[in-house]
Parts: C-alpha cells; structure tokens; sequence
C-alpha cells in the first residue's frame, strides 16, 4: 500500500508526472506488450461478440426460414380471375405488388444475390407484363418491362446459359400470348422465329416419350402449353393440398383454365400466408431446413446448433412416419430426410424409399424426366447408409443411381460445375472413407451460396446466407490455429521422451496428430486430441519395436516392466531402448490418466494401463508364431489381431476425454467391446488387402495369405481378398447399426469415436497403406493444419485466402 500511495502522490505533482513519462518512454517494450495484450484482448471480445450475432441470425433462419417472393409465381397468381368476373383479379393485392416491384431497368426477378441478366428475370419479367396486361394497368409499366426483355432477348437463345425448367416452351409461349394481346415488343422478327422455333424443337422431342414422367413435366409447365392440354390428365397431379407440384404457377395456370376449389383454396392460403407475393414453392420450409443442416453439418458447424437441430429433425421423422407429401412426393427431400434421420440416430426403413428402388420409377417421375443431377446425388448418398447386409432396396438405388452418376460425369456436356465437383467427390469417396476435417474444408471452399436450394423450380430460389459461410470460415480458421500449437506440443512431447533418437521407429508425429484433428475437430476436445495423438506415436513406436527393433529379451522385458507398472526400478531396462519406450509409455499414460481421472471423477489410470499391457501381450504372440512359423487358424489369427492391431491405447482413453462420463459398468459391457472388434476387424482386415504383397516379402501370413493357405490353395488371392472385403463391410455396417443405436450403455460422443476411426482407417488404406506411406498424406496434413482456407465465390475463377 505505501507504494501504491507514493507512485499516486507522485503522479500529482508535475515532476511526478515528468518522471512518470520518461520512465515509460525508457521501456518501449513493455509498453508495446501492453498494447498488443489489450489488443488481442479487445479482438477476441470483438470476434466472440460478431460470433454470438452470427450464431443468432443462423438459430433463426433454422426455426423460420425465409422464403423469398417470386415474382413469376406472384404474377401468375395475380392472373387468376375473381370466380364468375373475369374482369377482375381474385387476387388484387398481388397485382399491386407487382407494380410496386419493378426494377429500375424495367425487369422483375433479378435479385440481391445475382444481379446479372439471366432466363428467370426474362421469364419472370415477361410473366408480369402480362399481369398488369391482363388487368389493364400500369401502362408506363408494361411499356419498360417490354423494353427490357428486348433489349435482352439473346439471352433466351443462349444454348449455354442456365435455364429454368421448361424455358423454351414457357416463354415462346408467353411471348406469342404477349403478342395476342396487342404487345409490340422492340425484337427482330428473325428473333422472335428463332424462339419459337426451339419451342417446336423441344414439342417435338417431348412427343416422342409416352412415360409418365413426360406427363407429370407436361403438367408441371402448364404455363406454357394452355389450351393444348388436356386438364382433366393435369388434375390427376393435384396434391393433398390443393396445389400442383407444391408450385404456385401451376397451380394458377391450371386454375385459369379449369375451376378447381382445392386450388383455389391452396392460393387463397398462400396469400394469406406470404401476403402480396408468394415463394417459388410451398410448402418448401421443411426442405430448406433439412438443407441447412446438411450445410451446418457438412462444413463442421453443426455442434453450435444441437437444440435447433434436434427440433428439425424430430418433426421430420414425424413427418416421415405420417408419409408426408412435403418429404415424400419429393425425391431430393426424401433422400436427404433418410440420410440425416439415420445417421443421427432415428429408426427409418429404407421402405420409405421404396418408391424409387428401381431406375424405372424415377424415370416416371418429374425429377426422373428431367434428369436432375441434385436428385440422383441425394439418391446415391442415401444408398450408402446401410445399416444390414441385405437391403435390397438400398442396394438397387446405389446400383442404378451411381451407374447414373458415373455416366454424367463421364459427359462431355456436363459443365464442370460445384454441383459436379460434388458428384465426383460422392462416387470417388463414400461417406465412410472420409476425415471430417478435410471434408469440411472442402465444403467451406466450395460451398454454394449462389446454388438453390430448391430443386425444381422455375423462377427464383431460396438461398443460403453468407451468415453459414461466415461462422463456417471463423471456426475453421480459429480451429487450424490450435492445431497448430497443439502441434509444437506434439513435437516438444517427442523429444523430451527422446522418442525421435530411436532409430528403428517410424516418425508418424504429424499422421497421427492428422487422424486426430481431422475427426475430433471441435476446439475445446483438445485433451482428446492429444490423448489420440501421443498414443498413435506410442503405439506406432511399440509396433516397429517389436517388428524390427527389439530382440527377445527386450519385448519380455518391456511386457515385464508394463506388467510391474508402479513397482518398476530404473535398474531393471534391458537396454537403453527399453527405456526410452517403457518411460515414455509410463510417463504419457500417468499423465492422461490422472487428467482422465478428474474429468471422469474416478480412477482410470490402472485401465489405460491394462489397454498397453494387453496389447504388448497379443504383440508378443504374433512375435513368437513368427519366430517358432507357427500357422495359426484364421480364427486364431483374428481373434489376437483385433487387440494386436493397436488400437486400444489410441482410441480407448480418448473416450474419457469427450466430455461424457464413461461409468466402469459401460466400459465391461458387451456393446464396448463389440465396438472396439468390430472397429479393430475393419482395420485389421483393410491393412491386410493393401499390405498381402509387402508382409509376404517379409514372410509374413496374415487374413488373405492365411485364406489361401488353409483352403489348400483351391482359393486364389483376388478370391480371398473379395472375401475379406465383404467381411470389411459387413464389420463397418455392424459398427454404425450400433453407433447409430439410441438404446445403449455407451454415450453416443464415445461410441462415434469407433466410427471416426473406422473412417480414418478406409481413408488411410483406401488404395494403397497411407500410413506407411512417406508422402500419400502430406496433403491432408497440411490442408488441415497449415494451409489457409480458399473461398470460391459465385465465379469459380476468383479465390479468397483467409488465415
């Protein structure tokens, strides 16, 4: 206290003050430091204040998601006359905001996210004028929104540019309606001929098909084919709802040719709804939600949004049970509601997907007649998460949808879009051969906040917010930060323990910190993370150890001193190697159980350390059968692998480490150790296909040497590798059944580490042996760790670093 009231005392009088400057001016430094601490501090209050907001506006679009207004949808319901006047509007209020919408360039439908001139404006564009034609107003109007489609008529013909469904024969049709009513526009008549004549053209190709799916398109783009159709065939798609396709346009156009109440009724709720404007389509809000989960999810920011989410997703199996049409007369709903309801855990029969099992129903629907890419990717992914060995229907739908992919990629028409990027990346890696870490930093840098959302609309879309890309962005960001210290941690761990100076082992450092920050990426896990990492070296360490650096007497004496744990003497290493592997095994498990132990609020250490003790033991089996040649049975052989393959110490402590308590009643149960099999079997078994030719120059047997051996060498290799793969698959999908399993004595966050490693190990073995490889995954390495996100905008060509 007397200090403090002499440097207060001092800092009064002016030569206090004097003395006071030149003493902070003698220590730049410290100065500089102060600023730069209350700066940072200042920067990480600004960013955790922007992220709250981020996360706020996001938790509300999940809840209510904004649809914008079409204006081809609202102008075609403003055409709808009042039920016995035809000269005047059902729906006024619409026209209004018609008039009231118009851009300064004369256009309706360019929005705020794509300012540019495309098909949608000029359809959406030329339906207005004929609203505000048909009700007789807004002549000023009328007059700039023809003068805009002329000025802008090539677009129509432009072969390459995207195209709403049924362009061609919609705004021919539009235009020669236009036309009838006494509309002169500013186009060349050799224009107008080249218009109509692709709506022959496209007339032409659609009468050459009989399916139904040509049917339910001709129904759908009722706008453009008026008094041709026969209506009462249109009314047969007429939903539970009213409407038809979910799609205001149609159903107005339908309307306006042949009264239907149901219809009538649909708009009548619409525009009570949605007020002056309507959206593209309705209902589409349970779409957009299961969207934007599958974005939180698929860009690693789900975890922010777990109540939001848990909320969506219980009202979609409601639905789904129900049979809703919302989720089931759509294809691309359908398929992503049974991907996201299984793999979070909800019970749902692919039954549900009967109704395209075959190639030949979703050719006779809409989304099969035309072709949707979005449609048969959704398919194809839904396929994938099968849970049992024989479901045919899942099976069907990966056969022909992936054939179909396959078959668009190979296209020489297929423009080489995000969506197709998204295509190959589906067919080239199933969903179980991937990192999550890696995935996620693709989507970010690919992610599509120009694409619809919307499937199959004509005009207009609902679109992801940049607020998705933004926290997306900040987390990953944030996230390669702290690996990267963790890291330098890493690397100082190593050589400390002097794990580095020995000669025999492998360094995997940065592969085994890899497998970890890539599939447990969320910040705050990092006493996971580093559990996983420290024992993947270790394990890896163990491993050549008994492969190629350690004689006998060494592996006994590790096993020995494991065995003793706390009663082992300094005295007693057999070597200086011994040591350096027992300590470091020693030390690193103490220390991660007594961080285990308080986190779990008992004691863990004496089970980390029966883990390493049981897998130095099936180590030295494998050791002695190839030292005595002894051949073991398949069974044999199996049964020590699953333990010798390693995996225990690296996955097995992580699960006290993720936030859930671990009871000791979970860890006896049966389902932990059918977990840690099944999970072991797969990795097992894949590291066996990809190593057979490496371990048997060594004169080493394992599962596919082993097949051929004991049948007597009636099998051939490729006949026992198909063998072990089906054993593969059937290991995996056993493994998620019971990770995705509600009723279970293990927490999910623990159980989904098995399904993490199971990943891993697909990816890592997925060719060739990753792991052993020196170069195969650098990449990854350092897209997760070190290299800067590259955000693509809405032109591919352009990037955006962000550290």
């Amino acid at each position: 206290m007397p200090g403090v009231m002499a440097a207060a005392a001092a800092s009064c009088s002016p030569r206090g003050v004097i003395r006071a400057r030149s003493s902070r001016a003698s220590r730049p430094g410290v100065a500089r430091a102060y600023a730069d601490k209350r700066l940072v501090a200042e920067n990480a209050r600004a960013q955790n204040v922007h992220r709250t907001e981020l996360e706020t506006r996001i938790r509300s679009q999940l809840l209510r998601p904004e649809l914008p207004p079409s204006s081809y949808d609202t102008a075609w319901v403003s055409m709808v006359p009042l039920r016995g006047s035809d000269h005047s509007p059902c729906f006024p209020q619409c026209v209004e905001w018609i008039l009231r919408n118009q851009q300064d360039d004369g256009s309706w439908g360019i929005n705020q996210f794509d300012s540019s001139i495309n098909k949608d404006a000029l359809l959406s564009t030329l339906a207005c004028v004929l609203a505000l034609k048909r009700w007789n107003v807004g002549r000023e109007n009328i007059w700039r929104g023809l003068h805009f489609v002329g000025r802008n008529v090539s677009v129509a013909m432009d072969a390459q540019a995207a195209a709403p469904i049924g362009f061609n024969i919609t705004f021919a049709s539009m235009l020669s309606l236009a036309t009838d009513m006494g509309l002169e526009f500013p186009i060349r008549q050799t224009d107008v001929h080249g218009i109509l004549h692709l709506r022959e053209m496209e007339l032409k190709r659609q009468a050459a098909d009989d399916s139904c799916g040509r049917k339910a398109y001709m129904a759908y783009i009722t706008e453009g084919l008026g008094k041709t159709l026969d209506w009462d065939e249109v009314m047969k798609f007429q939903r539970k709802n009213g409407s038809l396709f979910s799609c205001p346009s149609t159903t107005a156009a339908a309307l306006i040719h042949k009264y239907n109440d149901r219809a009538l009724q649909f708009l009548k709720l619409l525009v009570s709804e949605f007020g002056s404007a309507v959206p593209a389509v309705y209902p589409s809000k349970l779409h957009c939600q299961l969207l934007m989960v599958d974005a939180l999810e698929k860009m690693g920011i789900s975890q922010n949004f777990v109540s939001e989410i848990k909320s969506i997703l219980d009202m979609t199996f409601s639905l789904w049970l129900q049979k809703d049409e919302e989720i089931m007369m759509d294809i691309a709903t359908c398929s992503m509601a049974f991907r996201l309801l299984r793999m979070n855990g909800y019970d749902v029969s692919s039954d549900g997907l009967s109704h395209v099992a075959e190639a030949s129903t979703f050719w006779d629907s809409l989304q099969g007649h035309l072709n949707d890419t979005k449609s048969i990717l959704e398919l194809y992914k839904a396929s994938k998460v099968s849970l049992s060995e024989n479901d045919l229907i899942l099976d069907s739908i990966g056969s022909w949808s992936g054939k179909l992919l396959k078959d668009k990629l190979c296209s020489s028409r297929v423009q080489k879009t995000l969506v197709f990027g998204e295509m190959e990346y589906a067919v080239k890696f199933p969903f179980y051969a991937t990192l999550d870490r890696l995935e996620h930093k693709r989507n970010i840098e690919c992610f599509d906040a120009w694409g619809s959302l919307i499937l199959t609309t004509k005009c207009s879309c609902f679109r992801v917010n940049q607020e998705f890309l933004a926290l997306a962005v900040e987390d990953f960001s944030f996230s390669q930060s702290v690996y990267q210290d963790e890291l330098q941690h890493l690397d100082s761990w190593v050589k400390e323990n002097k794990l580095d100076q020995l000669q025999f082992a492998r360094q995997k450092l940065t592969y085994c910190y890899l497998s970890a920050a890539a599939t447990i990426f969320p910040s705050e896990l990092s006493d996971a993370r580093i559990s996983w990492a420290k024992n993947g070296v270790l394990t890896t360490v163990v491993d050549d150890f008994f492969d190629v650096g350690g004689s006998r007497e060494e592996l006994e004496n590790l096993i020995a001193l494991v065995e003793k744990w706390h009663e082992h003497h300094a005295d007693n290493f057999y070597s200086e190697q011994v040591k350096i592997v027992f300590s470091a095994i020693y030390v690193t498990t103490n220390q991660l159980g007594a961080k285990a132990s308080a986190a779990q609020g008992h004691d863990v250490t004496k089970h980390l350390a029966e883990i390493w003790l049981n897998l130095l033991r099936s180590m030295m089996m494998e050791a002695e059968w190839q030292r005595s040649q002894h051949v073991p049975t398949f069974e044999e052989y199996m049964t020590n692998a699953v333990i010798s393959f390693a995996l225990g110490p690296i996955v097995l402590p992580a699960l006290y480490f993720v936030g859930q308590e671990l009871l000791e009643h979970a860890v006896s149960d049966q389902e932990y150790d059918k977990l840690f099999r099944l999970m072991s079997t797969c990795g097992r078994l894949l590291n066996d296909i990809q190593g057979f030719e490496r371990e048997g120059s060594e004169g080493k047997l394992n599962s596919v040497s082993l097949l051929v051996l004991h049948s007597g060498s009636s099998m051939s290799i490729e006949a026992a590798k198909k063998v072990i793969q089906k054993s593969i698959d059937r290991s995996r999908r056993d493994l998620l059944r019971l990770v995705l399993r509600k009723e279970s004595v293990v927490p999910r966050p623990c159980k989904e580490l098995f399904w993490k490693m199971c990943k891993i190990l697909h990816l890592f073995y997925f060719q060739t042996d990753g792991f052993s490889s020196p170069k195969e995954m650098v990449g990854a390495v350092n897209a997760v760790i070190s290299e800067p996100l590259k955000i693509q905008t809405g032109d591919s060509s352009l990037s955006i670093s962000i550290r």
